[in-house]
């Protein structure tokens, strides 16, 4: 909707105050003719097109105290009684709840979010010395419709991912987190295409990307916190490094009662480095301190983990797998009499 408010209005005999006067005085005004210049005629029908709704208000004048007196601070009773008069039937006709519409810019209703990316957008071409050319205004328009259609449909993916796996949400096992992901990834791009855009298909592309990297950038962030929630995720530094002083424990305890004594005192040396590792990433996580030591400790478990500890694990269950296969156990008489009798 579009209000032209017209203040210090002098002709009340003609088009009285407010909005009823207004009404007419605009519609005198707007009313196309034929010996009206044709540029005159295309500025008015531009103006009907271009919006739904079109009003005027018509104001008096605040009064001569106001005009003319440079210490005027507002005070109600310098104003003139036909002005506030009229500044009270202004304010509820303009901001009552019945007369507040949703803004809509071409048939996309316009959320905070998305207004928010028009101001940037205009903000920006309005930021030089020169008044911008029309392309500019109509590509910034469509920027920011694309932008909004962005915020929206990222929107949409971050709400519901927050629902699967958000907050206090319990932990969920990684190949369902990505199955939602991907269900949800491809539903607000679906919402993206879905929304009307200015600038067309290839213009619109660009938008689309930025959407599918947000979206991904999101999911690492969900990654990561899914994970917290995982006990055992956040057990294994520990772990790793109590496996670790007990593998070289044995070892070193083996090998020193054989004779080999270099490899003991290594062995023990290297027991003894992991476990002040240990205490040390008891304490940065008891404190809260040295936070970068601690993920640098993290970092090396996992990777010892990772490349030596659960393959070794891996191939021992293999092994026992092999050798059940190839050497069942016997059964027992009363498993053999319970068959016969079922025989």
């Amino acid at each position: 909707s579009l209000i032209f408010l017209v203040r210090d209005w002098s002709f009340p005999y003609e088009f009285s105050y407010g909005s009823d006067g207004g009404s007419k005085f605009l519609e005198k005004r707007l009313k196309v003719s034929g010996n009206q210049h044709e540029e005159l005629q295309n500025v008015r029908k531009h103006i009907h097109s271009c919006f739904t709704k079109i009003s005027c208000f018509l104001l008096p004048h605040p009064g001569l105290k106001v005009a003319t007196n440079p210490n005027f601070d507002g005070k109600l009773k310098e104003i003139d009684d036909e002005f506030i008069k009229n500044l009270k039937i202004l304010i509820p006709w303009l901001l009552s709840p019945e007369s507040l519409d949703i803004k809509e810019i071409n048939g996309n209703k316009i959320t905070c979010r998305g207004l928010v990316e028009y101001f940037k957008a205009y903000i920006k071409i309005y930021q030089g010395e020169e008044l911008p050319h029309p392309k500019s205004m109509l590509q910034a328009t469509a920027e920011a419709n694309n932008l909004a259609a962005v915020a929206t449909a990222k929107d949409t993916y971050n709400k519901k991912m927050e629902e699967i796996c958000g907050g206090d949400k319990p932990f969920l096992a990684p190949n369902d987190l990505q199955t939602k992901h991907l269900e949800l990834k491809e539903e607000s791009v679906k919402l993206f295409r879905g929304v009307k855009k200015m600038g067309g298909e290839e213009f619109s592309r660009r938008y689309l990307q930025q959407l599918e990297t947000e979206i991904d950038e999101l999911y690492i962030q969900y990654i990561k916190h899914n994970d917290s929630k995982n006990i055992f995720h956040a057990a294994r530094t520990p772990a790793t490094l109590f496996v670790v002083i007990f593998i070289t424990y044995v070892i070193a305890g083996v090998t020193g009662f054989i004779g080999l004594d270099i490899i003991a005192s290594l062995c023990n040396m290297i027991m003894g480095l992991t476990l002040i590792t240990l205490c040390t990433w008891a304490y940065i996580r008891y404190s809260g301190e040295y936070r970068e030591l601690g993920a640098v400790i993290d970092q090396v478990a996992a990777a010892l983990w990772d490349q030596a500890l659960y393959k070794l694990y891996s191939a021992a269950a293999t092994h026992r797998h092999l050798y059940h296969q190839a050497f069942p156990a016997p059964k027992s008489e009363s498993t053999e009499q319970s068959e016969k009798k079922k025989m």
